[in-house]
């Protein structure tokens, strides 16, 4: 049997989960003098969260990295299911899928590396960025244009809300 392209899945995602550091960042932290880690998120990338956040949709984060102003940040975003520190991804995945009823068919999942890839073939669509480690890149259905932190969570996102007619439908269409 002929598996399903990732476009012939989107319309199936109700569910969006993504790894912070090299999918939500670009994965590089400046360590400041006291030891504090700082990272940088894309804008566009919050703003299709949000939205689809807005729209109904699960969103949830699992990350390795613990930084309390990243979960900060999600939270100012409207996202509720934050599992940071979380080192073996598919405990928390189970834990999420469980709490919520949600069957994986129905997973958008985006990491970049190693600890992704237990995660990203459980759920229905594994997606990544465009710069992700290559073990990843080859059990990933749909590999974004995007480098991580550069817009590649607003690419997954805004395409699965387009195909379910749901991208900008709050807006009248008539621009000028």
């Amino acid at each position: 049997m002929m598996e399903k392209s990732y476009k012939e899945i989107m319309p199936e995602i109700t569910t969006f989960i993504f790894d912070v550091d090299g999918v939500l960042t670009d994965g590089s932290v400046t360590v400041f003098p006291d030891g504090e880690l700082v990272r940088t998120m894309n804008i566009k990338d919050g703003y299709a969260l949000k939205t689809a956040v807005d729209k109904g949709y699960n969103v949830c984060i699992i990350s390795g990295g613990t930084n309390p102003a990243v979960k900060s940040r999600l939270q100012g975003l409207g996202i509720t299911d934050i599992y940071l520190g979380a080192h073996h991804k598919k405990d928390q995945l189970d834990e999420y899928l469980d709490i919520y009823n949600i069957d994986p068919k129905n997973v958008l999942y985006m990491g970049d590396d190693i600890p992704d890839i237990p995660v990203m073939k459980i759920c229905g669509l594994p997606t990544c960025p465009l710069d992700a480690a290559p073990e990843v890149q080859h059990i990933s259905a749909y590999i974004s244009q995007k480098n991580g932190g550069k817009g590649c969570a607003r690419d997954v996102i805004e395409q699965v809300l387009k195909v379910q007619d749901k991208w900008h439908d709050h807006f009248d269409a008539k621009y000028d």
